[in-house]
């Protein structure tokens, strides 16, 4: 099966490093997909002001890089080539310039706060691999993506903040459910768009259902299958998550994942209760507010209930 959106054919890559004046040197695609569809705090004042920069460079460089996986304009080839020039940069064996810009600030903030570049190439592993693989065979290889594309960031952060490595299962299991959440928020527009899914091929068998439904304005009954064990899935991994906003040292840090962890399970159960394909499920800007307010409530009360 071919994407709705067929790609434009590979063309030759801007070189931002030896191409003539004049040429374009753009290397980022820019979707616009993210101004206003967050569903969880980025660089927040529940984190200590020091540290936002650093989240913030890091959040821009993640974002640069996984709008260019992420867009319909461009060939599997394209997109792995400009993803290989961010690395490139990040990794200063290229020099920086303007195209380059928020690997160049990433560098730059890694060498500062200390924190290995690790997590952000891990992140474009995942990237890569979004350019060049459409389908899930089942839940363990939808979790070993999750592991590139959402596991890193949590692992970042928790670096940053000085916390210990024996942390990362609990920091993993949130930022893996939040990727499934994601994938689950976003499975009809993937399809369309780009011809991906995230959704575990062997579930979609087993239930008598394929990829093609997703087309439909709602789900069948052996969609809605598939979708709740993805969420059965999510449910296990926040049970794991629970741990974490009572483990981090940084209270900030802790109210942080307190919060991200409360709109997680919020989430989850609006999921269970409307049908991704008939719209999109989202929490309204209040809504958010008063679900991530809760969280922190519940972390400073010491308990999760």
């Amino acid at each position: 099966m071919t994407a709705p959106n067929q790609p434009t054919p590979a063309t030759t890559l801007p070189d931002p490093v030896n191409d003539p004046p004049g040429r374009d040197h753009s290397i980022e695609a820019p979707s616009g997909k993210w101004a206003d569809g967050e569903n969880f705090p980025v660089g927040s004042w529940l984190l200590p002001a020091r540290l936002r920069p650093h989240v913030m460079a890091f959040y821009a460089f993640a974002r640069a890089a996984d709008d260019i996986a992420d867009s319909d304009a461009l060939s599997p080839a394209d997109k792995v080539a400009r993803l290989d020039l961010f690395e490139a940069a990040l990794l200063g064996r290229i020099p920086a310039t303007p195209s380059l810009a928020k690997a160049a600030r990433l560098k730059a903030s890694l060498a500062q706060s200390g924190v290995t570049p690790d997590h952000a190439v891990d992140l474009l592993a995942a990237f890569k691999q979004d350019a060049v693989k459409l389908r899930y065979a089942d839940w363990a290889d939808l979790m070993g993506y999750c592991e590139k594309s959402a596991a890193p960031v949590g692992r970042y952060l928790l670096d940053l903040h000085g916390e210990a490595r024996a942390d990362w299962p609990p920091s993993d299991a949130l930022c893996n459910a939040l990727q499934v959440i994601n994938h689950l928020q976003d499975c009809q527009a993937d399809y369309r768009a780009l011809d991906r899914v995230y959704l575990p091929q062997d579930w979609l068998t087993a239930a008598g259902s394929s990829v093609s439904d997703l087309s439909l304005p709602s789900a069948t009954p052996g969609m809605r299958t598939v979708l709740d064990q993805c969420l059965d899935g999510t449910d296990e991994l926040l049970a794991t998550a629970r741990a974490l906003p009572f483990a981090m040292r940084n209270r900030g840090l802790g109210c942080e994942s307190a919060a991200i962890l409360a709109l997680a399970e919020r989430l989850t159960a609006l999921l269970r209760r409307q049908d991704p394909l008939a719209g999109r499920v989202a929490l309204s800007k209040p809504a958010m507010a008063l679900t991530a307010l809760g969280g922190v409530a519940r972390r400073l009360r010491g308990r999760w209930s």
